[in-house]
């Protein structure tokens, strides 16, 4: 059999996934959902639309939504990771220390940060592939230990200083084209990823595992290659996105700022159309839900609701958008005759 035998026998999601270029319901359905956030949080302040509103909900968003892109793929893959809150947390802190330690050398800390997250990111693999350990019980392992790590590296506090640094003032905030440089890596790493899984053999074949891997691996794809592959390519960009914390923040936050980021990155993913079976959605929906979830959480911020009710927001549309899935999927109810 060969590989495009295979991804004819996935599930139409191999040949129907989004695009930035074309509008599914789904991406149409968050579109208008974020116009009416807009509207209505815009009616209650002046202020909200605001061009530096727009700015900070944009700023607050990318780390967010650098998560988001690559939990996107895992799952695409049929795989999950709940570590990426704790994984950003932990690459905080070591770009933060080994700038410190090489004498105020910003690449030397942000070379550290991306090699711890890779290194992480392959032992999730490894430990996934070779341990036959379930996804998401790999990953919630992964969650407590990363973020002890992290609060060992650090003894539990805020770790070094970098704005004394050009590099790290210039991506935590610089501008390019009157764009935050934060916004601008998140687009041009979405941007990337989109085309990664749309216009090559490697996004055809990540579509293909999580639509049926027993044909993709009949067709002679290495599924375990491609696993691990996926989970090194989360370390690598939740590294960046520690680096971003660091940037934003000032030092290396070991908790503080990544905690209940994977609550996020998994609940933008499935609000933009990610099948959490695998083999269905993409980057566009993603970023549009990403964009939804921002304004959500900063709109009731500035009417001063308490942000326990933000928590019980994400939590309410991720179980939402299962359930949508669900439905749409004709599945039966569980316990219930087909």
């Amino acid at each position: 059999m060969t590989t495009a035998t295979a991804h004819r026998s996935t599930d139409s999601g191999t040949r129907k996934r989004p695009s930035f270029a074309s509008l599914g319901g789904q991406n149409l359905s968050l579109i208008g959902a974020l116009v009416v956030v807009l509207a209505l949080f815009g009616s209650l302040n002046d202020n909200f639309l605001s061009l530096s509103n727009l700015q900070v909900i944009a700023e607050a968003a990318t780390i967010t939504g650098l998560l988001a892109v690559v939990q996107t793929v895992v799952i695409i893959c049929g795989g999950l990771d709940i570590s990426v809150g704790s994984q950003a947390g932990v690459a905080s802190v070591v770009s933060a220390m080994a700038f410190t330690s090489a004498g105020s050398n910003a690449l030397a800390g942000m070379a550290a940060a991306i090699g711890v997250g890779l290194l992480v990111g392959i032992l999730n693999g490894v430990v996934i592939v070779y341990g036959r350990v379930n996804p998401t019980i790999a990953t919630l392992a992964g969650l407590a230990a990363y973020k002890g790590l992290a609060q060992l590296l650090s003894d539990g506090r805020a770790q070094g200083y970098v704005l004394n640094d050009d590099v790290f003032v210039f991506l935590g905030r610089g501008k390019i084209a009157g764009l935050p440089v934060m916004v601008w890596i998140l687009i041009l790493t979405a941007v990337a990823v989109h085309l990664l899984l749309k216009y090559t053999d490697i996004g055809r074949n990540v579509y293909a595992i999580g639509g049926n891997d027993t044909a993709a691996r009949l067709a002679g794809i290495n599924i375990n290659k491609y696993l691990i592959a996926v989970y090194a390519l989360i370390g690598a960009v939740a590294a960046v996105a520690g680096i971003l914390l660091t940037a934003r923040t000032g030092s290396g936050q070991p908790v503080s700022g990544s905690e209940g980021l994977e609550l996020k990155a998994i609940t933008a993913a499935a609000l933009g159309g990610c099948a959490l079976k695998g083999g269905k959605g993409g980057i566009g929906g993603t970023l549009l839900a990403v964009a939804l979830l921002g304004c959500l959480e900063n709109g009731l911020t500035v009417q001063g609701i308490n942000t326990f009710w933000q928590n019980v927001a994400q939590g309410t549309l991720l179980v939402a958008a299962v359930v949508i899935q669900q439905r749409r999927s004709g599945e039966r109810a569980v316990g219930l005759p087909a």
